[in-house]
């Protein structure tokens, strides 16, 4: 039993230690430079607690932030409780809600695009309108 038990920590040990020379990614200031880019040039204004689900055509997710675009001159951004690193890659956001809008408190869960497996959960903010 030994002998099969060493070889395994071994081999472990060196998958731990190969992701741990991997280089790490600037994540956060990267999505944050993307965000201002977004938003550059608009003006925000009073935080709202809902934005009903016909008011945007469109949303691009980041770990800890959701802009829910409006057009051309108007973007929500909402940061979000808590975080949901699948929106960073790319996961599908579901959006539970009770009504017909989306309010501070709604729970988002990330689906994979692949299998639709959950990988992760957090909950809606404030909405932030930014408009030009």
């Amino acid at each position: 039993m030994l002998r099969f038990v060493i070889p395994g920590a071994l081999i472990l040990a060196a998958a731990c230690a190969a992701n741990a020379a991997l280089p790490q990614r600037g994540g956060d200031r990267s999505e944050e430079a993307k965000i201002a880019r977004q938003l550059a040039g608009m003006t925000p204004g009073k935080p709202q607690d809902c934005l009903p689900r016909d008011r945007y055509n469109g949303m691009e997710g980041y770990s800890t932030t959701i802009l829910f675009i409006g057009g051309p001159k108007k973007i929500w951004r909402n940061e979000l409780i808590g975080a949901c690193t699948g929106l960073s890659r790319d996961d599908l956001p579901v959006i539970t809600s009770p009504s017909g809008r989306m309010c501070r408190g709604d729970r988002v869960e990330t689906r994979s695009r692949i299998g639709g497996m959950m990988t992760g959960a957090c909950a809606l903010g404030s909405f932030v309108p930014y408009s030009k």
